[in-house]
């Protein structure tokens, strides 16, 4: 292959590049901020007779973005009928790019129920990925053993 020709398929090869990546920026939406709802399930019900059988729940708060950090500005835990269980922050929390968060809902603790759920704010000064926000729920009971987990969903979106 002479020059000319290495030049033209570089070329290409730098156009079609930057389609791709136009394409791929399409397939996602950043933001500047969010409220998610995110189901938690403190126990669930088993067998004929409803039996309770009780979880421990984490919620897992993962920053995706591998440049910009996000601030958690509000975790908020809620029962079953709505009511406000727990107040997790009393100021924003830096998240780094890359960095997670959790919280702990015991399984000892029987107050959020069956209908239990977080309500997670977050924002950025920037356009960001939107954080992996999901709750995950382990329980055990002899030798019986059960998870699962629950993604969180967008109920408002920052609009810059």
């Amino acid at each position: 292959m002479d020059k000319k020709h290495i030049w033209q398929v570089l070329t290409l090869f730098f156009i079609f590049g930057l389609a791709f990546q136009v394409q791929a920026k399409d397939c996602y939406e950043l933001s500047e901020g969010q409220t998610l709802y995110v189901p938690a399930y403190s126990h669930i019900y088993i067998g004929n007779k409803a039996n309770l059988y009780q979880l421990t729940v984490t919620l897992s708060i993962r920053n995706i973005d591998p440049l910009t950090p996000i601030n958690i500005t509000a975790v908020d835990y809620y029962g079953t009928k709505g009511e406000l269980i727990k107040h997790y922050l009393d100021h924003p929390l830096s998240l780094p790019s890359l960095g997670s968060t959790r919280y702990i809902i015991l399984s000892k603790d029987k107050e959020g129920g069956s209908g239990a759920n977080f309500i997670v704010e977050w924002s950025s000064k920037e356009q960001a990925n939107p954080p992996i926000v999901e709750s995950i729920m382990i329980g055990t009971q002899s030798q019986q053993g059960i998870s699962f987990t629950s993604r969180g969903q967008v109920i408002v979106q920052k609009r810059p």
